[in-house]
């Protein structure tokens, strides 16, 4: 599933720990690792020359591997998202693994700029990974969490969790959030009890059927129905479980507004202190 491994590279420590990921992902399903560094004209005065920075970091993917066989290297010139989106679709990358916090913070890797114009765009699942204590890959993936709303989207992310849980020998969450906040008219309206013990029925049977088929697949699986607002509910999931890696969908061009922009994968791109795999599920035709 995984044959081809694109990994963007600016410097900095996100970056670094997304690196680790994507050679661990390459040890695991024997991929090839693509590394490539974009120069861009405004960044050009960091008193560094360009091109030895881009020939500096690139070798520093290359240490990281072991082996510099194992590690095509490239630089790029031009728009960074456009550039590796580019090269991702030339070269048929399988995933995209990308530090969520780069040379500027945030706002320059998620809001607005490189990593969510990556995730817009790219057909390739992408990993975002955070430097925290707990994002080191060494230890593997021993607990996947696939939030589930029943969606195409969140099915075909838990295809890609099935694959990697199959690889690592991993136990798989499948968990539901019932939101009833977010399914209020207003803060004085009140859910009626009979509509949340429908949302809690439906969450049951989707997360149930997720954990079914990890069953079916081999692995290890529990399923779970949380109420509460979704990312913060999946967050404290996180933390709670120890999840090593969580799986989501994303709907691509013409659903992202939904699932990444101010909303619950965008929350925990930018939180969790797990690496996030977001997947896209949009039509080919799209």
């Amino acid at each position: 599933m995984y044959d081809t491994i694109l990994v963007p590279t600016d410097g900095s420590e996100h970056a670094h720990r997304a690196t680790e990921h994507a050679l661990y992902f390459a040890d695991v399903f024997g991929s090839s690792v693509h590394a490539v560094y974009v120069t861009e004209q405004e960044h050009a005065d960091e008193g560094e020359d360009p091109a030895e920075r881009a020939e500096r970091l690139l070798a520093e993917v290359e240490a990281a591997a072991g082996d510099p066989s194992r590690v095509r290297t490239t630089v790029l010139e031009g728009d960074p998202a456009d550039a590796i989106v580019e090269y991702g679709d030339e070269f048929g990358a399988d995933l995209l693994a990308m530090g969520t916090h780069g040379r500027t913070g945030v706002n320059r890797y998620v809001a607005g700029s490189v990593t969510e114009s990556v995730l817009r765009r790219s057909d390739a699942p992408v990993l975002t990974a955070r430097a925290t204590e707990r994002g080191f890959p060494e230890a593997g993936y021993d607990d996947i969490l696939v939030p589930t709303d029943g969606s195409e989207a969140s099915a075909t992310a838990l295809e890609h969790a099935i694959e990697i849980g199959g690889a690592v020998d991993a136990t798989l969450h499948a968990v539901n959030v019932v939101d009833a906040g977010g399914a209020r008219a207003s803060p004085r309206f009140t859910l009626p009890s009979e509509m949340l013990t429908e949302f809690e029925s439906i969450g049951e049977a989707a997360t149930e059927e997720f954990a079914d088929s990890a069953r079916d697949a081999g692995l290890d699986a529990v399923s779970v129905v949380r109420e509460g607002a979704a990312a913060s509910s999946l967050l404290s999931y996180v933390d709670e479980e120890g999840i090593d890696l969580v799986t989501m969908g994303t709907q691509g061009r013409t659903g992202i507004d939904r699932y990444l922009l101010g909303s619950t994968t965008e929350r925990l791109v930018r939180h969790s202190p797990a690496p996030v795999v977001a997947v896209n599920a949009r039509e080919e035709s799209d």
